[in-house]
């Protein structure tokens, strides 16, 4: 299988490419600042802004050479920033918009050319995005407009026998969210390995009845 990861640097990123090379998947990673091959033996391409069409098709193009083709895109690269709509800026709003929104579609329109049928997209949504609570309306706005094209696009691939879907995470148990909430106990947010596990199902072919969900990974057992 070849699988293409961006903001695979992050901790659910990391989790993504590990599962992927365990089962012995050719991995092209894209991350702000990083290039070469890993000891694990991913591949590495830079791209500092995946909003920016030309940088990511460049990176996108490199990425899916390196394996020989793509059969999954896994987007994980988005941005997340807590603020009320009374203290907020319109700036703040686009910039959400254009690092979950617009890199999603940069992306996948990067790699749709290369897919064929059997190939799969799957995203990552927010489990927070509906409803909305304090503080998390920018967010939520961006993060339902990743949904919305998610659902679009399976049924705009769904001829040519390509899938999207969507994981819905609520918060994630890494080291950024630890220390940005000390205060919270994080024995109930959900894993980077337990969200893995489901892109990796969403990504093969086990799922290939599965296209346009928008899958909750809420829980860690």
């Amino acid at each position: 299988m070849k699988v293409l990861i961006s903001g695979a640097a992050g901790a659910l990123g990391e989790a993504v490419r590990t599962v992927f090379l365990q089962q012995g998947a050719k991995v092209s990673c894209i991350a702000r600042s990083r290039e070469g091959v890993d000891s694990a033996g991913a591949s590495w391409f830079a791209c500092e802004n995946l909003a920016d069409e030309a940088a990511a098709r460049a990176a996108a193009n490199r990425a899916i050479e390196a394996i020989g083709g793509i059969d999954a895109l896994v987007h994980v690269a988005g941005a997340f920033a807590w603020k009320k709509v009374e203290d907020s800026l319109v700036d703040d709003w686009r910039a959400l918009y254009s690092a979950n929104v617009e890199t999603t579609l940069v992306l996948v329109r990067a790699c749709i050319p290369a897919m064929r049928s059997g190939a799969s997209i799957v995203a990552v949504g927010a489990a927070s995005a509906e409803p909305a609570g304090a503080g998390m309306a920018a967010y939520a706005a961006a993060k339902s407009g990743v949904a919305r094209l998610i659902e679009a696009l399976a049924q705009e691939l769904a001829p040519r026998g390509i899938r999207a879907n969507a994981v819905l995470p609520s918060i994630i148990d890494a080291p950024r969210n630890r220390a940005d909430m000390p205060g919270v106990d994080p024995a109930q947010w959900t894993s980077p390995a337990a969200i893995a596990d489901t892109i990796s199902f969403l990504a093969q072919s086990g799922s290939r009845a599965i296209s346009g969900a928008l899958i909750p990974v809420t829980h860690q057992l």
